[in-house]
Order: C-alpha cells, then sequence, then structure tokens
C-alpha cells in the first residue's frame, strides 16, 4: 500500500500506549491496533484532528505517502 501509518512511531516517541491514546480521543484500543498495523482503508478526519490533539503532532507525522516500486 502507498500509504504507511506511523502512529506506533508517534506513540513511541510521546512515551504513550495504544490504550492511553484510545482513551483520550474515544475510540477503542482496537481501533487503534488496528490503525497501527494499517489495516484500515481510511480515517475520519474528527478521529485524525483528535490523534493529532493527543499527540501534539501533524498529519504528516502520522501518514505518509510512500509509492509502491513494483511497477
Amino acid at each position: 500500500m502507498a500509504i504507511v501509518v506511523n502512529l506506533d512511531v508517534m506513540l513511541a516517541k510521546r512515551k504513550m500506549r495504544s490504550k492511553e491514546l484510545a482513551e483520550r480521543i474515544g475510540i477503542t484500543e482496537q481501533n487503534v491496533s488496528l490503525l497501527k498495523s494499517g489495516k484500515v482503508k481510511g480515517i475520519r478526519f474528527d478521529t485524525l484532528e483528535r490523534i493529532c490533539a493527543a499527540l501534539d503532532c501533524q498529519p504528516g507525522d502520522i501518514l505518509e505517502f510512500a509509492p509502491d516500486r513494483t511497477e
């Protein structure tokens, strides 16, 4: 996939656990885990906004475009 989710990196930089982030932004810990693994097909902007506020970061710190080199 061309979009890489770096949520685990930001959590580590902020020394925050997935459980704490889930509680702060109002989603389940399982959904945070799915986001971290990149197994989701999309994310609502309001969820992304809450993640960025909780982690004091920009959307680009969490999401990265990395084009597939298989073509």
